[in-house]
């Protein structure tokens, strides 16, 4: 991640390699303006830009200025006062983004009120990545250093700033465990990273490997991952600060690749499944932000871990399992292995006993289908969903309430077991959360469904191609929430 201060430098003297400065769009036939020194005000217009979000131009510094390029990032607003934190998160993540290959940069938001140039640096931050840990031919790092302007002297600037760089780690943490490829992620690799991760930290993780989980009565994870040479694992990490008011349980999907086992996936981009462990490298993320931001909550957070494969003993459509509660499932389509690992997650994180149960997972192509790749589904219980939404409100990610229509749930009893593990086609993410919410009881829980914006083909704002991150900072803000 990129080192990133706060300074009183005024923009004209700053001698980073690029100095980035916002440009709000023209209003009632006004021309664009750039936002900085006196003499930059005319310079969008003149180059032809129009101040909307992702337009980002380099150009060389004009006279009087220390730095050697300027780079200009639409607002996508006409007044400052109109453009939002996530607005401000985007257009700086769209600048930095783009500065991939440099050391250092500069950004500036004058006149920008506390939240909105925090929100600034958070997206600079977000925007200064890079996965180059596999490529060996002098790869074009991420910036190394990034400057924030505060010419204003902002209130609080410099705790904002401390809290963005957790944040930014934390998102790094989920992004790099994503984007590792998966002949490097499997499910004890996973665990060994996960307890890396969170050494300096005080939590507390245990690690049930194969072998336990069998005799746990695992039923779900362990046969998902039965078919792979590399066994399952679930980890289960318990932060516990003294004073903790809440307590909130958080279960991820973590299929560290997902072939679909038999029931095979098309070979068409099943390279993509190298993110289907999204779902837990998010709640690790989340957990490792919490307690380095000392929040006092209780979070106890389970990483179901396993290889979906179809090697030669992997389970069949058709096969019945029991999974962690005594529940018996028919597995009428191993494809659906994700909520097969979090339903036996689910099981211990109730045991717990906490106030709110979250679970994440790149969980069905249903909740693409309808909300596409850039907005995730939430599901659950009234009061759990709500606060999802609003925690997803106040960080700038964009989540949708999908419902639990109760005619739905029929289609999941089974012909010889309990449940069956997929209904029909239709309302595919809808029947997976039911599926989920048999696991769970009375508790307070929400799912979030993410497999649309886990994973990028295409750039936007802070975001490259890969490994978003979207729904760590969700999660986050969520337990700031009941911390309070």
């Amino acid at each position: 991640m990129a080192d990133l201060t706060v300074s009183s430098v005024r923009p004209e003297s700053v001698t980073a390699e690029v100095l980035v400065l916002p440009v709000l769009k023209g209003g009632d036939g006004a021309d664009p303006r750039v936002l900085g020194p006196e003499g930059v005000e005319g310079i969008g217009a003149a180059i032809g830009l129009t101040g909307a979000l992702d337009e980002v131009r380099r150009i060389p510094a004009p006279a009087g200025f220390a730095t050697g390029a300027l780079l200009l990032t639409g607002l996508g607003a006409s007044e400052l006062a109109d453009v939002s934190d996530a607005d401000a998160r985007r257009a700086f993540g769209a600048a930095t983004r783009s500065l991939t290959g440099l050391d250092t940069a500069a950004i500036a938001l004058p006149g920008a009120a506390p939240a909105q140039l925090a929100a600034a640096a958070e997206g600079a931050l977000l925007g200064a990545y890079a996965y180059v840990t596999s490529k060996t031919k002098a790869p074009k790092a991420a910036l190394a250093a990034i400057e924030i302007l505060d010419v204003d002297g902002a209130d609080g600037l410099e705790d904002a700033v401390s809290r963005s760089r957790t944040v930014s780690s934390a998102v790094d943490l989920a992004r790099d465990l994503v984007n590792t490829p998966p002949n490097l992620l499997y499910p004890a690799e996973f665990a060994r990273r996960a307890q890396e991760a969170v050494a300096d930290l005080p939590i507390t993780v245990t690690v049930l490997d194969e072998t336990e989980l069998a005799a746990g009565g695992y039923g779900g994870i362990v046969g998902v991952g039965q078919g792979s040479t590399r066994p399952p694992r679930l980890v289960r990490l318990d932060y516990a600060p003294a004073g903790a008011g809440q307590h909130v349980a958080l279960v991820g999907k973590g299929i560290t690749f997902d072939t679909g086992g038999i029931s095979i996936k098309p070979a068409a981009n099943m390279d993509a499944m190298t993110s289907d462990m999204t779902g837990a490298a998010t709640v690790l993320a989340a957990t490792f932000a919490a307690a380095t931001l000392a929040l006092p909550v209780h979070v106890t957070t389970y990483l179901a871990l396993a290889e979906n494969m179809p090697g030669g003993g992997a389970q069949r459509p058709g096969d019945v399992v029991t999974m962690r509660d005594g529940t018996t499932v028919e597995v009428l389509n191993t494809d659906a292995e994700g909520r097969m690992v979090m339903a036996d997650a689910l099981v211990d994180a109730v045991a717990d006993g906490p106030d709110l149960v979250l679970d994440v997972a790149t969980l069905t192509g249903a909740a693409v289908v309808a909300l596409g790749t850039r907005t995730a589904a939430v599901l659950g219980t009234e009061s759990a969903r709500d606060a999802v939404l609003a925690a997803a409100g106040t960080v700038g990610e964009p989540f949708w309430p999908l419902p639990f229509p109760a005619e739905l749930r029929a289609e999941l009893d089974g012909r010889v077991a309990d449940l069956r593990n997929v209904a029909g086609r239709e309302g595919g993410a809808l029947t997976a959360g039911i599926f989920l919410r048999e696991f769970v009881g009375d508790t307070e829980w929400a799912h979030l469904d993410i497999a649309g914006p886990a994973f990028a083909s295409k750039p936007l704002g802070f975001q490259g191609v890969g490994a978003t991150g979207m729904s760590v900072r969700t999660v986050l803000q969520v337990l700031t929430d009941r911390s309070a």
